[in-house]
């Protein structure tokens, strides 16, 4: 299904807002520090996610590209960016982990 340009506009820019918001629920890595490291911690995974935000919007639109020439459907589309995600939050999580230790 091709959709309208606006639609995927649209889409990208929920995305854009989407990941500040997902950057700040995604503090609770740091509760696991102790209370004095926690704001450090807060700042490093704030910096991570900003290091990784490009790499993950061009995920996005090769995915959005993909599905527009009919190459995966949305299921594939869904389990691939689920995927997707939950391996950069590894990642992301490993890099805060070496970072925090380093401190």
């Amino acid at each position: 299904m091709i959709r309208p340009a606006w639609s995927r506009g649209m889409a990208l820019a929920s995305a854009a807002l989407a990941l500040p918001l997902a950057a700040a629920a995604a503090d609770p890595p740091c509760d696991k520090f102790p209370a004095a490291k926690q704001a450090r911690c807060a700042a490093i995974w704030k910096e991570l996610n900003q290091e990784d935000g490009p790499a993950i919007a061009q995920f996005g639109l090769d995915q959005q590209k993909r599905r527009d020439e009919g190459k995966i459907n949305a299921q594939q589309h869904l389990s691939e960016n689920m995927t997707f995600i939950k391996q950069s939050t590894e990642k992301r999580l490993e890099r805060l982990k070496a970072r925090m230790a380093a401190e």
